[in-house]
């Protein structure tokens, strides 16, 4: 057996942990740019506490799922105020602008140049500016990722920067941060970490130290995402959740996603939908289609003994099977009103391209058993 496994340089988790924040940016730069999302006011005692400190501070917005001339922005504005680290407080797309804006800021060339499928998926050269992470949603577990997920608008698809040396210096997980979660928010994004637990798990890329930590992630989710969406002051479901989120992202940056995954990529690219609500829509039924086909064509895979074992996990029943699994994760999107891929604005005409593009995807390699293109179209009919 060989594997190998990284994450963040330091991780802090708990309540209240976002005050520490202020006693490590002084040690890692004078001039730091803050990449924030649509209420960056919302981070003004923060802020007014780093400027005390002699930190000059630029903000810069991502109101949305970064394109790549959002983060050509960004390290534009970076330099142009001569900073020289970096401070994300967001969801995934802020922590995946921060990520590659700190890459840029230490690294010649353009964009494209290390951009994954659109680009030439040149490697990074050297470590970015000084990085700290800090979510402020329970899903994307970017913030311990090795990738920066992007939008190429111009070829209308989602793709990486991908480089170890994307992990940031320090992340800071305060599940106090995301009582204020919507409902809708708290779902999607929930229901993206428990696709990444889920999909990490079955992946054909899974070793012991990512089996440990899907396993815990998939209990917490299980028993927490239902009443984070129904009660969001529930402080102890809030960090059940930070926590699934959390190690959703550390097991995917060691093991591989699937198909829920590389269709998002690809479907994320022709909508304004977030990527955690693209999951949200697909995961039932690439779960479904998975099990079909692996009890068709591979019947002694040992993916289907890990969706058996996920399924107990997930209903807390001893006896549950893969397809208990199945109807179980249908019934929670069904309570969270997860709309279908239409309702979103992904119609039947796109199926053709998303197909093609979902099996490029690197995610897709990840997936447990390849599906035929006849299959990855049913999955979207059946989305719809």
């Amino acid at each position: 057996m060989r594997f190998e496994f990284a994450t963040a340089e330091k991780i802090i988790f708990g309540p209240g942990t976002i005050r520490e924040i202020i006693d490590v940016v002084p040690s890692l730069g004078k001039r730091c740019l803050i990449v924030a999302g649509r209420k960056a006011q919302r981070w003004s005692q923060l802020l007014d506490e780093l400027t005390r400190r002699s930190i000059a501070i630029t903000i810069f917005s991502v109101p949305k799922e970064p394109t790549t001339a959002t983060v050509v922005r960004g390290v534009s504005m970076a330099r142009e105020h001569g900073c020289d680290c970096v401070l994300a407080l967001g969801g995934g797309s802020v922590i995946d602008t921060g990520k590659a804006v700190a890459a840029l800021m230490t690294n010649t060339g353009e964009l494209f140049d290390y951009l994954e499928v659109v680009g030439k998926a040149m490697p990074l050269t050297r470590p970015p500016a000084p990085y700290i992470a800090v979510p402020t949603t329970a899903g994307t577990g970017s913030e311990v990722t090795r990738n920066a997920v992007i939008i190429s608008e111009e070829h209308g698809v989602k793709v990486s920067m991908r480089s170890p040396f994307l992990m940031p210096r320090l992340v800071v997980v305060d599940p106090d941060l995301t009582l204020s979660l919507p409902p809708e928010i708290t779902a999607s994004t929930g229901l993206d970490a428990l696709t990444q637990l889920l999909e990490s798990y079955v992946s054909g890329s899974a070793n012991p130290l990512t089996d440990g930590i899907c396993r815990e992630g998939l209990t917490r989710a299980a028993r927490s995402l239902r009443t984070a969406y129904e009660d969001g002051s529930n402080a102890a479901a809030r960090e059940d959740m930070a926590l699934a989120s959390l190690f959703s992202g550390i097991a995917l940056a060691n093991a591989k996603l699937g198909a829920v995954h590389g269709f998002a990529a690809a479907a994320g690219g022709l909508c304004q939908a977030p990527h955690g609500l693209i999951c949200a829509c697909l995961l039932p039924h690439v779960t479904q289609m998975n099990v079909q086909a692996l009890k068709d064509r591979n019947p002694a895979s040992p993916a289907l003994k890990r969706f058996d074992e996920a399924a107990r996990i997930m209903t807390r029943r001893e006896s549950a099977r893969a397809e208990d699994a199945i109807v179980w994760i249908h019934g929670l999107c069904s309570r969270m009103k997860v709309p279908s891929l239409s309702s979103i604005g992904i119609d039947q005409g796109q199926f053709p391209a998303i197909v093609a593009h979902a099996q490029r995807a690197s995610s897709m390699r990840g997936n447990p058993i390849v599906l035929t293109e006849d299959e990855l179209r049913e999955i979207l009919e059946r989305a719809s």
